[in-house]
């Protein structure tokens, strides 16, 4: 059987223990004459996914999910996660100790002003916080009449007896042939954008953004590869990175210090201080600074500066090289992906293949073309009803079998060095029912609206995003996530600034990389998603357009289970669209597959029929 080698099965939630650590946490608030405090899922890089040294919130509630907000009071608790996590948070959770409540319908804020008192001291972690995110939890605590009160060194870490080591992970160079654009370049239009800001330093607080700048990766973060480090550029002078040198190998310390001045992480609030102290404009990203940043600034006497991180915009529209590398990396990508579906479709049938095996069947023919780094993150993998839970994630707990008569849904991607993938297929495992076949023709109705929309520049995906959900509209149905997300260039696999959702209000450039994955979850059933990666582009000529027109190519490159499509729900113009998509994968797969599964791959690209 395959192995998995980038991933385990292992449930990490620590459900048991956290009825003593939050009765010794609320000891601690006592002890310092708190009444309650607020455990963010974050570190001070506002990460997404965090390396286990900073799992704060999975320590204290047992929850593993990527978003997710607690507030611990003396007398009661809650977590806040979106709807990608509901039904894990309840399942992670033990409910006699927190209420689980969803983060946009009840955002934290707005139950604090409801929930706290006049008496209420509530402790936080400036480090943890955004700026703009902790004066929203100041103004609901002072309108309940409560204090928000800053907390240094984090209330958790002092109890937190086990706690792993920070990372290590060394740091290799970005070699230019998947750059595209050296870092020098790069430096020099940061500073061009600091002279139209009129700032005088740019604090790049997100690791994304500094490895990007400085064409660097690294491998503190699981399957982002990312060095956690910080940087100053200055609008006149020789930037500085903030990062362990135990990452730094000679040969690439070396290069470094070629553009850069490579200082310790300690160094880094002395520098902001500094800068403060010498009464400079400081921009700050209002996505990742923390609010202790801003804290540390206004101390020191500087002006901060709160805004997008231009690096983001810049780090976001791919360059003719990054482009290149995505539709190597997805071509090669397809092909596994083409040989993994070919073997599930003759191995699944017997109802003997498990959710496990699937995953490692995947990461293995994947890491058969020798390219593969790493994935870019945990497979999701739901049979049957586990497939209708969002962000699933198997265990050998809660490992399924395939059966027939269900739906398989598989959620994946790889890093490769010239670029990031991200794929959902929904398969059938065995003969669907009429209403799986009609629900997934909807979602697919959706995702051909996205792939096909022709739209004008300026536009955002929060326009867009009605496209994908039009069909389930009409039939009462909707999904509880966003349409897409951008992706990175051998960096995170979600990456801002630009997104698909109700919440997308960037506008979409030629040259970014987006997901278009419209879904369907029906809870305790099934689950479906389609998911391909699409570039925006610019549309063919249009006689007598007045703006600049853009569309999405589709780079994503694996058959799309017909077995799961009426095509009497499919207009003409749809039918176009999947059998030339089709055509198109086949052409570019079938010379990278082997006999057996190239005649599979026939068989999976036919055209659908007509009536």
């Amino acid at each position: 059987m395959f192995e998995a080698k980038f991933q385990t099965f292992e449930d990490h939630s620590q459900r048991a223990a956290s009825a003593p650590r939050v009765k010794a946490l609320r000891t601690e608030l006592a002890r310092r004459g708190l009444t309650g405090c607020i455990v963010p899922h974050a570190d001070r890089y506002q990460s997404e996914y965090l390396p286990p040294s900073e799992e704060r919130l999975a320590w204290l509630t047992g929850f593993t999910g990527s978003a997710g907000f607690a507030v611990l009071l003396m007398e009661r608790a809650v977590l806040f996660t979106d709807g990608r996590y509901t039904l894990q948070a309840r399942e992670q959770v033990d409910l006699a100790l927190f209420a689980v409540e969803h983060l946009v319908e009840t955002p934290p804020d707005q139950w604090l002003e409801r929930n706290l008192t006049g008496s209420d001291r509530i402790g936080y972690d400036p480090w943890l916080h955004t700026a703009e995110g902790a004066e929203k939890l100041a103004k609901a605590c002072a309108a309940a009449g409560a204090a928000l009160i800053a907390i240094e060194p984090n209330l958790i870490d002092a109890l937190w007896t086990d706690r792993p080591p920070p990372p290590l992970g060394p740091v290799v160079l970005h070699d230019l042939r998947f750059a595209g654009e050296a870092a020098a370049s790069k430096l020099a239009r940061i500073r061009a954008e600091l002279a139209r800001l009129k700032a005088d330093a740019l604090v790049v607080s997100d690791p994304h953004a500094v490895a990007w700048t400085f064409n660097i990766r690294g491998s503190d973060i699981a399957h982002t590869p990312l060095p956690l480090s910080a940087a100053i550029i200055p609008r006149d002078g020789r930037p500085a990175l903030f990062i362990d040198g135990r990452k730094l190998y000679n040969d690439v310390r070396h290069r470094l210090e070629e553009l850069v001045e490579v200082r310790a992480p300690e160094d880094f609030s002395g520098a902001l201080a500094a800068l403060g102290q010498a009464n400079k404009s400081v921009r700050l990203d209002q996505a990742t600074a923390s609010d202790a940043l801003t804290r540390l600034l206004a101390t020191a006497g500087g002006k901060a500066a709160r805004g997008a991180d231009p690096i983001a915009l810049m780090k976001a529209v791919k360059n003719p090289t990054e482009i290149a590398g995505a539709r190597a990396a997805q071509r090669r990508d397809g092909a596994a992906v083409t040989r993994f579906l070919a073997w599930l479709d003759r191995e699944a049938a017997g109802g003997q293949l498990t959710e496990i095996d699937a995953v490692a069947a995947l990461e293995s023919f994947r890491r058969d073309s020798g390219e593969l780094k790493d994935i870019s993150f945990p497979t999701i993998a739901g049979a049957g009803p586990d497939g209708a839970i969002v962000h699933y994630r198997v265990t050998r707990k809660t490992n399924r079998r395939l059966m027939p008569g269900e739906l398989f849904l598989i959620d994946s991607g790889g890093q490769y060095p010239d670029g990031t993938t991200d794929i959902t297929r929904t398969i059938a495992i065995g003969a669907p029912t009429a209403e799986m076949r009609e629900r997934f023709t909807r979602v697919l109705k959706g995702h051909i609206a996205i792939a096909r929309a022709v739209f004008p520049e300026g536009t955002s995906g929060a326009q867009l995003d009605p496209l994908a959900r039009q069909a389930l509209w009409q039939a009462g149905l909707d999904f509880d996530h966003g349409t897409g997300h951008g992706v990175g260039s051998y960096l995170s696999v979600h990456e801002g600034p630009a997104r698909i959702s109700k919440l997308g209000t960037t506008p979409l450039k030629r040259g970014m990389i987006l997901s278009n994955e419209p879904g369907y979850y029906k809870a305790g059933h099934y689950g479906i998603r389609i998911e391909n990666l699409v570039l925006v582009t610019a549309a063919p000529d249009v006689s007598g357009a007045e703006r600049p027109l853009n569309t999405f190519e589709t780079l994503t490159l694996a058959p799309i289970d017909q077995r799961l499509i009426d095509p009497h729900l499919l207009t003409g113009d749809e039918l176009i669209w999947l059998d030339a998509y089709h055509a198109r994968v086949h052409e570019a797969l079938a010379p990278l597959l082997d006999g057996d599964t190239r005649a599979w791959l026939d068989a999976a690209t036919r055209p659908l029929p007509r009536n």
